[in-house]
Order: structure tokens, then sequence, then C-alpha cells
């Protein structure tokens, strides 16, 4: 009988092609609703890999469930709903999908800078709901890019490909980040930090993964501190800004406007987030390419492949795992 995986939510067809294709028996991939705790829990109990989502929440209480795992394939770059410390402890490998994502994300948080600075959405909300009479000078005015300042927060390979971006939109470019950006600075840009950042820019990029320093790193004392009319975007992680400080800064129009890929209790919204007409909400499109899941599919599913033959996978975000005396 071949090995056996778990896949926690529909894949595109060639993420599953490569598994069967190594012989691997493939259970679960039915929809596209996240699989409820319990059934994950009952059917990771026989299974020797998983090739799971964002959304679920790899801890030491399913590892645990599932004694004879041999790896871990997140379906994502990030790695912040897996306990990785937990699945070292117990050998597990773990990897993730980095770097074919970076375009489609890097278009993504383009496409909500647009849509947020030139009021794409209210204004089809207007001419839908008729009420478009015709042209006027005031109507639905919004921030010229053009000369404008962007701020990237984090510059990594996400950050850096919406900063080289901004080039073609006459926009000046900070950033803020730990380590310099070669790209970013071979590009004109200039590395600040967080508090000047905020201050000098007109948008504001989010990029950062999450962990327990980026947590609510943007609130209402920065919110207070960015520019009057200002408007943020972020297609990092939900829980990197405080939505209930971002509510009220957009209600009370200190910032013009956000555009939100990403949500701190995802997927649901705080409370008055739907409600306002200066945000653009999306429902986590930033990698949605066909191209880019696509290899995203292929890339988790080769990953798993290796660790059930007891290789070292590509992307491995444990290293300490694989030492001399393990195979491959």
């Amino acid at each position: 009988m071949g090995q056996r995986v778990v896949v926690t939510m529909a894949i595109p067809q060639c993420g599953v092609d490569v598994l069967e294709g190594a012989g691997v028996l493939v259970e679960g991939a039915e929809g596209r609703a996240p699989m409820p705790r319990d059934e994950l829990v009952a059917r990771v109990g026989g299974c020797d890999g998983l090739l799971c989502m964002l959304a679920d929440r790899i801890d030491a209480a399913l590892l645990d469930a599932a004694p004879g795992l041999k790896g871990v394939a997140n379906f994502a770059v990030g790695i912040d709903n897996i306990d990785v410390a937990a699945a070292t402890a117990r050998g597990i490998p773990v990897t993730n999908t980095p770097g074919v994502l970076t375009e489609a994300t890097a278009e993504l948080a383009w496409a909500l800078i647009l849509a947020a600075a030139r009021r794409v959405v209210e204004g089809d909300r207007l001419v839908r709901g008729g009420g478009f009479t015709g042209w006027a000078p005031t109507l639905l005015q919004g921030l010229q890019l053009g000369g404008a300042t962007l701020g990237i927060v984090g510059a990594g390979r996400i950050g850096t490909a919406t900063g080289l971006r901004a080039k073609a939109f006459g926009m000046r470019v900070l950033y803020f980040d730990r380590s310099a950006s070669e790209g970013l600075d071979a590009d004109g840009a200039r590395r600040v930090g967080l508090d000047e950042l905020l201050r000098a820019s007109d948008v504001v990029s989010v990029h950062l993964p999450l962990t327990d320093e980026t947590r609510h790193l943007l609130g209402a004392s920065a919110f207070a501190a960015m520019k009057p009319g200002a408007i943020l975007v972020n297609t990092g992680r939900g829980a990197i800004l405080d939505e209930a400080a971002l509510v009220a800064a957009l209600r009370e129009g200190r910032l013009a406007a956000a555009g939100l890929d990403v949500y701190e209790h995802e997927p649901a919204l705080s409370p008055g987030l739907a409600e306002l007409d200066n945000v653009v909400v999306l429902p986590h499109l930033g990698s949605a390419t066909m191209a880019t899941r696509d290899r995203m599919a292929t890339m988790a599913a080769e990953s798993l492949v290796a660790m059930l033959a007891g290789r070292r996978p590509e992307n491995l975000v444990n290293p300490e795992v694989f030492d001399e005396t393990r195979p491959g």
C-alpha cells in the first residue's frame, strides 16, 4: 500500500498529479473551505504526510495525533500557522512555498494602491447604484500617485518587487526593514526608520511576516503619525495591523483610505470595517494567479514527496531536523 497524505483543501490538479505520480494516496482536498479541526485531527491519525493551508492550525496537539507524520508542506510562504518548534522537536520537517508568489503579490498590492488612491470601488458602486448623473469637478477626487511617496514596510522579496514598480508611477520610495534591500537601494529608494516612513509617506504598503515583534506593529499611534489623508495597504498578514484602531482612523478621516487583502481575524472582518466606503477589501488574493497557484501546488507536492522518501526537501524551514544520520 502506498503512503498516505492528507491535503486539507482543494489545490490545482498539477499538485495532485505530482503526489499520485509518486504512488501517494491522496485524501481530503475536496472543497474550498478550511477543513474543520476535528476532521483534520481524525484524518492525520494514520497519515504519512500533510499538505496544509495557512488557515490550518498545525500545533503540538495536532502533531501528537499523527505519530507517523514524515513531513508538513505548507501551501504558503508564511508559516505562522505552524508551530515549527513543535514539529522540529518531533523530528518532522516543514516546508513552505517562497519565491514563486512574489510577482503576483506585488501586482495585487498595486491593484489595491490604485483602487484606494483613485476610489475605484466607490466609483463602481456609484455607477451600479444609479447615482452617476454626469461628470462633475469634485466627484470622487483621489490621490495622484505621480510625485507622491510610497513607504514600503518590509523589504523582502515582495516588498522590494512592490517598491520597484513605483518608478513607473513617478513615485519616491522609502522603506523600513532591519536589512538593506539591494534592489531598492539600486533603484534610488531610501531606507529609513519606521517613524520617518510613516510621517513622510502618502501610501504605506505592508509586506512583513507575522511574528511576535510585528503583531500590531501598526496601531493607533502609528496611524496618528501618518500623513493626514494617507493610504494604507496590507498584503502581508492581517494581525500586523490593529484593525480596531484602523477602523477608527478611517472613520475619523485621519487616513483617506485602505486596501486590505488580509485580516487580523481572517476570514472575519473587525466590526465596522465592511461598512466603510473608504476601504477596499479582497478575499486574500495575493497569490491568486493561475500560474502562481499551479507553481505553489507543484512545489508543495514535490517537497512532500521528498520528505516521504526521507530526502531533504527544497524550501525546508527547519533544517536542523536533517542531520548527518538522516537519509538524504
